[in-house]
């Protein structure tokens, strides 16, 4: 059996279908209810206390570990959940991380993400660790605007990074999760190339088939946005990246195509793909 945390995301949902269509059994853990495949067990759960995780993770053999916002704060304590899968018999554990954690190493959450990386380093267990840059999927952010008054408000227009697409996060954690060869690999995720938000507009207008005009936002008007929904200090670092990518932040990564024998899929096709989120 093999248990995936943040079941229900835009990583742990093609997670969870890829790893139930090659035949496993899979248990999808989740802080609310939600529908998953056909075949796969849902479990209710909060990772924020470890213990509870004891029946989840008996008879698994191996996990996806992905982190909700909570467990990054101060007193939250991931290592235990590492803890307890080497107590129940887990013999892998693959790990979200972030790129942050190689490319701007001193913040806290970043701190405090490595300390997790060492910790399951040191665990005796099989492992792997995905460090992913920006989401395609954070382009979500701009669905309603683009719904109700087709505008993307952003800052930083003109500058990009390479973002990844989470089916591609997904698909890589699924080969480390199933296949010997990666464990002990520590991979950098990113797509094919660099994309600004003024194209990331083009994109969608053209996944829409309808114009879509592009705002640019002051980064005191995106920070005032950003933290609606996000610590201050996490948007801060959000807008240092976007605002100021440095040259490994810019690196298009050959990680994807490593693992999975394919480039990474550009942002168009993920803009078509969840084209309905702007319609």
């Amino acid at each position: 059996m093999i248990v995936v945390t943040g079941a229900t995301g835009n990583i742990g949902r093609p997670l969870t279908r890829a790893l139930a269509e090659t035949g496993h059994q899979v248990t999808a853990v989740s802080r609310h209810t939600a529908q998953v495949p056909d075949g796969v067990r849902h479990v209710v759960a909060d990772l924020a206390e470890p213990a509870g995780l004891k029946p989840v993770l008996a008879g698994a053999k191996a996990l996806f570990l992905l982190l909700s916002g909570d467990l990054h704060a101060i007193g939250a304590s991931p290592a235990d959940i590492i803890g307890e899968a080497a107590a129940g018999g887990v013999r892998r554990v693959v790990l979200l991380s972030t790129l942050g954690v190689a490319t701007r190493p001193f913040g806290r959450t970043r701190i405090a993400m490595r300390a997790l990386e060492d910790t399951l380093r040191e665990s005796g267990l099989e492992w792997a660790v995905l460090r992913p840059g920006g989401f395609a999927s954070n382009a979500l952010w701009w669905a309603e605007s683009v719904r109700t008054r087709r505008v993307v408000a952003a800052p930083f227009g003109d500058i990009g990074v390479p973002v990844i697409d989470p089916a591609d996060i997904a698909a890589v954690a699924a080969a480390c999760l199933l296949e010997d060869r990666h464990t002990g690999g520590v991979y950098e995720l990113t797509g094919p190339e660099v994309i600004t938000p003024r194209w990331q507009t083009e994109a969608i207008a053209t996944a829409l088939g309808s114009p879509v005009r592009f705002h640019e936002l002051t980064r005191d008007e995106a920070k005032a946005a950003m933290t609606q929904s996000m610590p201050a200090e996490l948007a801060d670092d959000t807008l240092d990246i976007l605002g100021s990518p440095s040259p490994a932040e810019l690196r298009v990564s050959p990680d994807v195509q490593q693992v999975l024998g394919r480039a990474p899929r550009p942002f168009a096709d993920w803009a078509a793909r969840n084209v309905d989120a702007f319609r």
